[in-house]
This record gives structure tokens, C-alpha cells and sequence, in this order.
């Protein structure tokens, strides 16, 4: 019988050879994939490989840090060369380990014993060894930790030996600098190199002891960016070197609130922002509480509005925005006078402070009498009249016989007759036509700026809603606003309102509490698609930490900031962040006293040329002409600076080898 088996399975396999050899030749006529990836030829020498045209060379990590930080490879990461970088990592049971950690802490401890007994002084590398040992032997047992193997390789390209060579050096000093120590794999450059590609597959086995927390170091996407093609430049990331460069309009809302403690630099990085958004043609428009904003809107030629007693500018605060026949969006037309009067309702509030319900009815009666007297109804063709002025609702006050409105004109009467009345009491004068317009409010009282606040505020809100353009409206010291329930309240429906008429809010403060502790200042906070925190007092810190979610590693950050420096959010993403200007451009935005006192006394050489750079801003020929974005690494907008800032030939080349330029230098 086995005979017969015998021939038959003799049978079987002659028949099966005709169809495997069919399919041998079949297959030898089929590309396979990895025919399709292979290169021409590979060369390997002992210190380095040769794969068609390109050069490589593998590194292994023998040797790390005693004790490392979150994102402490970051240097390694944004290497300015290419790398190709595998890390393994390996389980270890905890029972074995925790065998191994009893023998070596019997070993150090009988080291330093045996130390002491002869008199010596203790190694203190035994010492800390035995210390690390002991502290990973606790959390091992209470499961806090557990113990990994892992694997570290590094494999560099290059076009040429040479070049490879001066690569490897610098990547070698790089992470010398982290006390990292890598070794070339030397004879097993084949094996490290297919450690490096994606397989999965570690063929050197070059492991090293770590706990879980120093493995969660190793973890290598810790650096975020900020950077698109077209915006703004608003400074350098503080993690990887990059530029923070971004368009506020992009977002949901072009909002953004600052916040930072007084000398921060808080001003400085808005009058930065303004001086670059000008570039693209946005228009701006400020309220300056200090007068900062002076320098750079003469330079600029723009328009310095001082708003005080003894000033020529005025604004009326009964102006109503008049009817527009041509405007196809008639919201400011439709019911115009009653939302002048709602708002002259706030208005008031703020001067007179608590009102019964009895005064703000007869103020409402007063407010319709006294448009009534100049013609100006519900009717949108009559709100074209010349408006009152608030000595017409004083008469009209002391006319009516209820004694409330007695008192109430017995109270606005400082602001009529007494020492106010060259303020409150004129004709706006005034108008928002420049590129860059700022009303300063420094040399009015603190207890008049709330008032000054509101009533600049209405007038710009009118203004902007009157006509649609690409804004930005900088309100520095807005805390000023939140001190009033009915002030607080008009900020936030224009920061709800102002992505409608294409505007972005800047709200500027230094006093948080005044903010986070109204609820309409914590809406425009929240809300804000932009934000942006400098240096922080303790005393704030906490509050900023629970609003915006900070880290304590953040809050650290936030605490010993430099001036210039905190956090850039946008969206959901947020940045370390250092506001950079060039020099140029500090010339226009500083506030440093002993700066502002040579460029005034004529003793900084460079000062004379401050005016060509502000024309040359301007000029609306030249913004129409320029691209929208021409930003990198060189500077912003060089293109533009170059052709329209130096206007003399002979100075021409003297500013170029001096490397000026509205931009990052």
C-alpha cells in the first residue's frame, strides 16, 4: 500500500511542477512594489551610506540629562536640517524591575557604607544614583510610575560626504548643548538606517532605562504655530523661532483684548500692530489716554484729536447720523432717534449716577421735547437739522413743572454753564477721514474720562456703521468703561456687533479684576477670538489661570515675562510670544523717555526720516499697489519699504546698507 501512496504522490507533484513554474514565470514578468521603491544602488561604508545620489549617516543616543523639562528636545525638532528621528519604546514589567532596583540600591548602599567605614568622603554620584533609585522604587510600588526601555536614533541626509560631515557636527554640538550624548553607528549604518524608516522595526536595540515621566518628555509635536501666508507680524514664537504672523479677520470675530500689568508693553505691541496693519490699508482709530499714540499719528500724518476744555475739537453728543437715501442697509436710519435716546439715557447715567424710575422718565420726556423743539421726529428726513446741544435739554429741564426735572437740570448745570461746559456742551467739529485717527483724553480728570470714554465711543460706533470698511479700533484703558454698568454694556454690544461692519475691537487693560469682575467685560474677554497676555502680577494670576486655562508653567512664564513678552492666543491655538519691532519702527512707537527726548531734540540721526516713513504709510497710491502680503524672515513688506519709503536717491543707498526698513531685522 505504501507503494501505491509512494506513486501517487509522484503523480501529484509532477502535475503541480508545469503549474508552479507557470507561476514563477508569471511573477517574474510582475513589478512589485518594492522593485518600484528601490533605488538604482545602495553603498555602504562603515561611517555612512550612499542610496543613489544621497548620503546618510545614523546616530544612536547613549547618554541623556540627569534631569530634563517639557519640550527640552525642542532644539533637536527644529533642527534647520532635515533629520529622520525614531524613537521605540518598550514596556518592562514592573515585578522584575523592581527585583533589579533592590539590588542595586543593596549595591550603592554597601558602596557608601563601605566609604564611611575607611573614612572616605562619599562618591556623590552614588549618592544621587542611590537617591533616583530609591524615589523610582517608591512610585513603582505605588503604581505612580512604571518602567520603560527606550530607543533613540537619528539618521541625517545630505547631498555630499562634505556636507554630511559639517551636518553631523553641528547635530552633534546641538545636543551636546542638552547633554545628550550620540555616537555614529558605526558598522551598522544598514541596520540603523532601517531603524529610522517607517517599519516599526528596531534593529540596533540601543535601549535606556525611564520612568514614565521621562518618557512623556520625549514626546516630539511640542511646538505650535502661529504663522499664515498673509497678516500681520506681531513678533517671534518664543518655542521654535518662528514668526507669529496672523490676520485677525480670518477668525470668527476680529476681537482681541491685552492685558498686562503697567510697563508690560501692552501700548507698545498696539501702536506695532497699527503701524503694520496701515500697511494693508486698514484703517485705525484709537483712544489714547496718555497721549503714547502722538509720535506715531504725526509721523503717520494722521489725525491727534485732543479732547479736552481748551481744545479746538469738539463732539456733540445729540448728533443723530441722518438719512441716507442711497445706503441699501438702512438700520442706522430705520428708528434713529430712539436709539440716540436710549443711548443718551447711558449717557447720563454715567453723569448723574443713580436715577430713580421717576428721573428717567421725566429724562426721556425732556430728551423727546428737545429734539421735538429743532424739528427732529421720528421722521428720517428730519434728522437732518442741526441737533440741540445739551444746553437746549437744560432748558428744557428747568421748563417743566415736575420737581425731579428741577433737580436733574440743577445737576447737569456744571455741564452747561459751569466749568465743563466748553467740553460737553458744542457742535461736533470733527471727522473720522484720516487712515489713522486718535483722540487723546490725558489732560481731562480722572473723574471725566468715563464721560469722555462713552461719548467718543458713540461717536466712532456711528461713524463706523455709517460706512463699511476693513477697521481696527484700539480702546486703551477700557477698564474705564467697565466701571459703569450702562458703559460696560455699550462695549459689549459693539464687540457683539462689529464683525458686522467689519471691524476688530481691541479692548486694552491693565486692571484685569475691573474686566473679569463685570459681566459684560468677562463676555468681551471670553468672546474675544484674540487674546493676548504680558508680563502678570501675582496678585491676577490665579483669575487669569481659571479664565484662559493657563498652565502652571504658563503662569510662570506670565509672572517673570519680559517686556514684549506673554502669550498669543488665536482660536483655539495659543503661542509664548516676543514682540519684536525694527528699529524703525520703535522710533515711531516707543514710550522710553530718554528715546522720546533725543528724537524731540533733534539729536537722533535717524529721526529726521520718521516723516518719509509716515507718508510713505499714507500714501493710499502706494497701499493700493502693494502686494497683499509680502512678509518673510528678511522683514515685512520690504517690497513696499523699499520703493516708497526713500524718496531722495542719495539717501536711497545709504538706507539700504543700513538695512532700514518697517520690519523685522
Amino acid at each position: 500500500m505504501a507503494i501505491f501512496n509512494n506513486k501517487k504522490e509522484e503523480i501529484k507533484q509532477k502535475e503541480q511542477t508545469p503549474i508552479n513554474n507557470a507561476v514563477q514565470d508569471f511573477g517574474k514578468g510582475v513589478t512589485d512594489i518594492k522593485d518600484i521603491i528601490a533605488p538604482a544602488s545602495i553603498y555602504i561604508d562603515f561611517n555612512y551610506m550612499k542610496i543613489g545620489n544621497k548620503f546618510y549617516r545614523s546616530l544612536f543616543v547613549s547618554g541623556y540629562p540627569r534631569y530634563v523639562g517639557a519640550n527640552w528636545l525642542s532644539p533637536l525638532i527644529t533642527f534647520e536640517h532635515p533629520l529622520e528621528i525614531s524613537m521605540f519604546y518598550y514596556p518592562i514589567e514592573a515585578k522584575g524591575v523592581l527585583d533589579d532596583l533592590r539590588k542595586k540600591i543593596t549595591e550603592f548602599q554597601a558602596t557608601i557604607a563601605t566609604d564611611q567605614q575607611k573614612g572616605k568622603v562619599m562618591d556623590p554620584t552614588v549618592v544621587a544614583a542611590l537617591e533616583d533609585a530609591t524615589a523610582l522604587q517608591e512610585k513603582l510600588v505605588k503604581g505612580v510610575e512604571r518602567f520603560f526601555q527606550f530607543s533613540f536614533y537619528i539618521t541625517l541626509p545630505a547631498d555630499s560626504l562634505e556636507e554630511l560631515d559639517s551636518v553631523t557636527k553641528r547635530i552633534q554640538g546641538t545636543l551636546g548643548s542638552l547633554l545628550i550624548v550620540a555616537k555614529q553607528t558605526t558598522l551598522q549604518m544598514e541596520q540603523a538606517f532601517q531603524s529610522t524608516i517607517p517599519l516599526a522595526v528596531d534593529k540596533l536595540l540601543y535601549v535606556r532605562n525611564m520612568d514614565t515621566s521621562s518618557i512623556a518628555t520625549t514626546f516630539p509635536f511640542t511646538s505650535s504655530e502661529l504663522t499664515m501666508n498673509e497678516g500681520v507680524l506681531y513678533g517671534i514664537n518664543k518655542h521654535n523661532g518662528s514668526l507669529v504672523i496672523f490676520d485677525r479677520f480670518s477668525l470668527e470675530n476680529a476681537n482681541s483684548c491685552i492685558f498686562a500689568t503697567s510697563g508690560a508693553g501692552k501700548s507698545y505691541m498696539v501702536k506695532l500692530e497699527i503701524l503694520r496693519s496701515l500697511m494693508f490699508g486698514t484703517e485705525c482709530i484709537a483712544i489714547d489716554p496718555e497721549r503714547e499714540y502722538k509720535t506715531l499719528t504725526d509721523a503717520i500724518g494722521g489725525a491727534f484729536i485732543e479732547f479736552a476744555g481748551n481744545s479746538g475739537a469738539k463732539i456733540n453728543p445729540f448728533d443723530l447720523p441722518g438719512y441716507q437715501a442711497n445706503r441699501k442697509d438702512n438700520e442706522i436710519a430705520e428708528n434713529a432717534l430712539g436709539s440716540k435716546i436710549l443711548s443718551l439715557h447711558s449717557l447720563f447715567k454715567i453723569i448723574f449716577g443713580e436715577m430713580t424710575n421717576t428721573e428717567e422718565a421725566i429724562l426721556d420726556k425732556a430728551l423727546i421735547e428737545t429734539y421735538r423743539l429743532k424739528g427732529i421726529t421720528e421722521e428720517q428726513n428730519t434728522h437732518q437739522n442741526e441737533p440741540p446741544v445739551m444746553e437746549d435739554l437744560y432748558k428744557v429741564l428747568l421748563g417743566m413743572e415736575e420737581p425731579e426735572s428741577k433737580n436733574l437740570a440743577s445737576r447737569l448745570e456744571r455741564y452747561v454753564k459751569g466749568s465743563l461746559a466748553g467740553i460737553f456742551n458744542q457742535r461736533t467739529n470733527i471727522d473720522l477721514d484720516n487712515i489713522l485717527t486718535v483722540f487723546s483724553v490725558r489732560n481731562l480728570e480722572d473723574v471725566l474720562r468715563p464721560i469722555a470714554y462713552y461719548i467718543i465711543l458713540d461717536f466712532i460706533w456711528t461713524k463706523i456703521k455709517m460706512s463699511l470698511k476693513k477697521r481696527l479700533l484700539v480702546v486703551d484703558e477700557a477698564w474705564y468703561l467697565m466701571t459703569h454698568p450702562d458703559s460696560a454694556y455699550f462695549m459689549y454690544s459693539i464687540a457683539k456687533r462689529a464683525r458686522k461692519y467689519y471691524l476688530g475691537l481691541t479692548t486694552i487693560s491693565q486692571d484685569v479684576s475691573d474686566f473679569l469682575n463685570s459681566e459684560h467685560g468677562q463676555v468681551i474677554v471670553t468672546n474675544a477670538a484674540m487674546k493676548v497676555l504680558l508680563k502678570q502680577s501675582s496678585s491676577s494670576i490665579d483669575k487669569l489661570g481659571e479664565v484662559f486655562h493657563l498652565s502652571e508653567g504658563e503662569k510662570r512664564l506670565l509672572l517673570s515675562a519680559g517686556v514684549g513678552e506673554g502669550l498669543f492666543f488665536a482660536g483655539k491655538n495659543h503661542v509664548a510670544l516676543q514682540v519684536v519691532a525694527s528699529p524703525w519702527e520703535d522710533k515711531l512707537i516707543t514710550t522710553n523717555p530718554e528715546q522720546l527726548l533725543k528724537i524731540k531734540q533733534g539729536l537722533d540721526i535717524e529721526a529726521d526720516n520718521l516723516n518719509k516713513v509716515g507718508r510713505a504709510i499714507k500714501n493710499e497710491d502706494i497701499i493700493q499697489k502693494q502686494d497683499p502680503v509680502n512678509i518673510d524672515k528678511e522683514g515685512i513688506n520690504t517690497r513696499f519699504v523699499e520703493h516708497n519709503v526713500v524718496e531722495e536717491p542719495e539717501n536711497r543707498q545709504n538706507q539700504k546698507s543700513k538695512g532700514i526698513s518697517i520690519a523685522l531685522e
